[in-house]
């Protein structure tokens, strides 16, 4: 069994955490956030995700798990360390690496105190080149050392989803990782030997370019799926049985879950990542005309949206999920939290029934909310009960699928405008009150 720090408590992080805990390694937490640092120490979640509770619950009641803001501490008692904190988009939307390397130098202080080899593994979403020009002279520089001798250096993209993340760690569908030194090596190809997975070993940069790779194929993905479905529609045909019968050729190992007319994308990954590969292939002069046009049909799926809201006339609006999709709390860049604000902005009242971010709420969870910069008043804006939504609006705005509201929702389609952009019921289609965005 390993010692492994991971720093950043962030949805990455805490997922990671508690399962190599689980799996019997010994693990410290790492974050600058005392919130977070109480909540795991006291054996319980800082975000809502399915499985996550039991997981760190157990894992600190067996001492597997503990959390500090001592790196040092950290760094003395572990072999490996895993950074996972956020690469927000910077203002002009390069990849925002300020958290990365100011991790990064507390580490190389650390080390610098350290005689023992330890490995650094970066698997925050970084652009490719950004391990070897940004995080290794912060190492370096810091600690005196040279990467790849005085210690170890990896980079191991994640490819958790939200809301599916533990399932998704134990059956993964891609393992890749770069090394620049054998012992790093080692220890990733040890972590991963057990799952049914290939592994692909790989150097640094092309490591980081899997990633984004990954990230921006599916966001490509859905927004071809809505074209498809707004073409379709406007044709008179149905938008998810063109994709549907496209998606059948398994020979193209197309993912299904993206390859499906409906609302934008949003989330931490996929709008700044196409943000960051768009800036990237314009830093080199390279041409990348489909990553603009990802960031302006997505945008203006929301505008779409937005339109069926007002020519609803609805004066008050119920929204059915905020987050950026269901089964989590996560309202980083959701394209619901930002249709909500612009039709706040215009004078439209907007409620909304979200069971995931209300029990964020509910439970006082330290990242509630979490996320949300566009909303006001988010929390009094929060309905319990689908049913007090549905009679205190005057149209519904389906916006996140959940299976226990669906007959609700059929039923208040017979009474007021019910819009719908993830499709509550494979055979509905836009008739009466009721309107699909896509079909």
């Amino acid at each position: 069994m390993a010692r492994i720090s991971v720093f950043g408590i962030g949805y990455v992080g805490v997922v990671s955490a508690a399962c190599l805990a689980k799996d019997g390694h010994d693990v410290i937490t790492v974050d600058v956030d005392p919130g977070k640092i109480a909540s795991i120490n006291k054996g319980l979640s800082p975000i809502v995700e399915n499985g996550l509770d039991e997981l760190i619950h157990d894992a600190v009641a067996a001492g597997k798990l503990i959390a500090t803001d001592d790196v040092q501490f950290a760094i003395d008692n572990t072999d490996v360390s895993f950074i996972c904190v956020g690469t927000p988009s910077a203002p002009d939307g390069s990849v925002g690496l300020k958290y990365v390397k100011s991790v990064c130098e507390g580490i190389g202080a650390a080390l610098a105190t350290k005689d023992a080899f330890h490995s650094v593994v970066i698997r925050s979403t970084i652009v490719p080149g950004s391990t070897e020009e940004t995080c290794i002279p912060a190492l370096e520089g810091s600690s005196g050392k040279v990467a790849g001798k005085g210690f170890g250096v990896g980079y191991y993209p994640e490819f958790l989803r939200e809301s599916t993340a533990i399932e998704d760690y134990y059956a993964p569908g891609l393992i890749v990782f770069g090394s620049m030194d054998e012992p790093t090596a080692k220890i990733l190809t040890d972590l991963n030997t057990g799952l049914n997975c290939k592994i692909h070993t790989v150097d640094l940069r092309t490591a980081e370019m899997v990633k984004y790779t990954s990230n921006t194929w599916r966001a490509v993905k859905v927004t071809f799926a809505n074209e498809i479905g707004n073409i379709a529609k406007a044709s008179g045909l149905d938008g998810q049985t063109v994709m549907e019968i496209l998606c059948s050729d398994e020979k193209i190992a197309m993912s299904s879950h993206f390859m499906r007319p409906g609302f934008a994308f949003g989330g931490s990954c996929l709008p700044k990542d196409v943000r960051a590969l768009r800036y990237l292939a314009r830093s080199t002069g390279t041409e990348a005309h489909l990553l603009h046009a990802v960031i302006d049909a997505n945008e203006a799926q929301i505008r779409r949206a937005e339109a069926m809201v007002k020519k609803s006339g609805a004066k008050n609006i119920g929204f059915v999920g905020i987050s950026f999709k269901p089964g989590t709390d996560d309202l980083r860049e959701s394209p619901l939290a930002e249709l909500a604000a612009r039709l706040i902005k215009d004078g439209v009242g907007v409620n909304i029934y979200d069971p995931y971010v209300y029990q964020a709420y509910a439970s006082g969870n330290s990242a509630f909310g979490r996320g949300n910069d566009v909303i006001p008043d988010l929390e009094n804006r929060m309905i319990p009960k689908l049913e007090d939504m549905i009679d205190g609006s005057d149209a519904i705005l389906v916006g996140n699928f959940y299976s226990e509201a669906i007959d609700q929702l059929e039923n208040a389609a017979s009474t007021l405008p019910v819009l719908d952009l993830t499709r509550m019921k494979r055979d509905m289609v836009s008739q009466g009150q009721y309107e699909g965005i896509c079909w």
